[in-house]
């Protein structure tokens, strides 16, 4: 069998992210940021990652050290004069190391937030010159190592301005004259616009703001930047990449997204099975693998259930279903939906445990809740990991009703602790989930594996109709659930199907010519097609 290893040449990948399990962490992205380095190492590329190093930090926790030829870097911006370090730690794991950078700038991350005040709750004024920063020193790092990336991979709006500055003032550098550019969509609705006053910032020529380049609806997109100048452009699905070029889902970008089509692809997130392995977990009270479970082993997974009442305040008891839920709480996550079904949810006689923060609203309303049905409700306001993981293992079913979800890592993770999803189908949850259907779809080829219950329209009867019949299924056919849950734990989310498909995107951009921009629009090219003699 051919290893993966020799399907590629060894490439140099800058792996450009604002977050990284363990440094720093709001959401998916720094779990990918994590896990995808690793799975493309293993490859045989040479992955190094570069982030900012914020205020929480710690040096000598992160074990953070200087280098030396990495001091002192100085760049020109809004006419102030910017002095910064980068230094360097790394990811261990027992199969790879991957070395990472930190961009230290007091004035600019020498803060408690990411991208947001966390105490007036709005973005940083200045987050376009932070990320300015962030990219040019990306840029001179490479050049002070004598390191020439093959690839730069860059992440959301915060990397957006790679390619813009790689095709424009950095153009003629010869140093980066065979790099090219991957620009990574993890969800589309955060799109760093800001006032047309920033472009004067950028060094960027005057065409660059026009509505074919960055400009958007008046304002300087570091997204729409990536968009347009990027080789490459790769979202977390392929359902999503197919969503984004709709008005419903794309956010005013999907015009642009369809011109570029030819180069839009979509590569489902792995999940890190090196932190999310229900038999290997230290955070859950007994390990358990799908070994277990085909033997008619479950006692396990009950004995997490019974930690994860204890845990989140509330009595358990044996056939009582516990509903998960691990999320920001907003509407996008389908939490007007929760809300407009909870009575129905406590009138069945099941438990809701939810960890998260969010907006004002949610929270008031389960706090109200939780005082009020404290047998029924489990509530911990904000994030902490090993909750997370005694909810993915202790729970029975695991709720995600999003409005849109680009892809979603918490299904891939329920499947594998064997938790069922019920989920709306859309982004990535579509792709994931296999609905149970009824006895007759199972039948069918598509069908013949299912892992949980899938909702379409975004309303609350057809979320309820589907969490009625996973009820129902859960009480009434002990088989047929203990069948959706071997099916999920023995699907194969791991990071390195996904790190090959990225592979074949970096070979094709690799051979491409650097006017391919220029190109028609056409129809999003399937991975399939990228493999040699296609």
């Amino acid at each position: 069998m051919t290893s993966p290893r020799s399907l590629f040449t060894p490439r140099n990948v800058l792996f450009l992210s604002t977050e990284v399990y363990p440094f720093a962490k709001t959401g998916g992205l720094a779990d990918v940021s994590a896990a995808l380095p690793q799975a493309l190492c293993k490859l045989g590329h040479d992955v190094r990652v570069m982030m900012p190093q914020y205020g929480f930090i710690g040096e000598k926790k992160q074990k953070i050290y200087i280098v030396n030829r990495l001091q002192g870097i100085e760049f020109e911006i809004a006419g102030k004069y910017i002095v910064s370090n980068i230094k360097s730690s790394a990811i261990l794991t027992n199969k790879t190391r991957i070395q990472i950078y930190f961009l230290e700038n007091e004035e600019y991350f020498h803060r408690l937030g990411l991208y947001v005040d966390p105490v007036t709750g709005e973005d940083y004024p200045d987050n376009d010159e932070r990320f300015l920063l962030y990219s040019l020193a990306a840029l001179e790092m490479c050049k002070r190592l004598l390191w020439k990336p093959d690839i730069i991979h860059c992440n959301d709006w915060q990397g957006g301005l790679i390619p813009a500055l790689l095709k424009g003032p950095f153009k003629d550098d010869p140093f980066f004259k065979d790099t090219k550019v991957v620009f990574t969509i993890h969800n589309l609705a955060y799109q760093g616009n800001f006032p047309a006053e920033t472009f004067a910032k950028l060094g960027l020529p005057p065409e660059f703001f026009t509505p074919e380049g960055m400009e958007f609806d008046g304002k300087v997109s570091y997204l729409k930047a990536g968009i347009a100048y990027a080789d490459a452009i790769t979202t977390v699905s392929q359902t999503y990449a197919e969503e984004i070029r709709t008005p419903e889902f794309g956010f005013g970008m999907e015009d642009m997204l369809t011109k570029r089509k030819l180069d839009l692809h979509g590569i489902l997130n792995g999940i890190d099975i090196l932190v999310w392995d229900p038999e290997n977990d230290i955070n859950i009270a007994r390990p358990y693998n799908t070994d277990d479970f085909e033997e008619g082993d479950f006692s396990a997974k009950e004995a997490c259930k019974q930690d994860l009442c204890f845990d989140m305040g509330i009595p358990y008891t044996e056939g009582r279903p516990v509903l998960g839920m691990i999320a920001r709480l907003i509407d996008q996550k389908g939490f007007d939906l929760v809300a407009a079904i909870l009575d129905k949810i406590l009138e069945a006689d099941a438990q809701l445990v939810i960890l998260g923060e969010g907006d004002k609203k949610y929270l008031e309303l389960f706090t109200r809740l939780q005082a009020i049905h404290p047998e029924q409700i489990g509530i911990y306001f904000g994030f902490h990991d090993n909750f997370a993981h005694k909810i993915e293992a202790g729970s029975d079913m695991y709720l995600m009703p999003s409005a849109y979800e680009p892809c979603g890592l918490n299904q891939m993770y329920s499947m594998h602790y064997g938790t069922i999803p019920v989920v709306r189908k859309t982004g990535g949850l579509a792709d994931t989930v296999i609905d149970a259907g009824t006895a007759k779809d199972r039948q069918r080829p598509e069908h013949s594996h299912p892992t949980g219950f899938t909702f379409e329209e975004y309303d609350p009867r057809a979320f309820w109709k589907a969490l009625s019949r996973a009820l129902r299924i859960y009480r009434e056919d002990k088989p047929l659930w203990r069948q959706l849950q071997i099916n999920g734990m023995k699907k194969d989310f791991s990071w390195d199907r996904s790190a090959i498909e990225y592979g074949q995107v970096y070979e094709k951009i690799l051979k491409q010519p650097k006017s391919h921009l220029k190109q028609q629009p056409g129809t999003t090219i399937p991975l399939s097609s990228l493999q040699e003699g296609s």
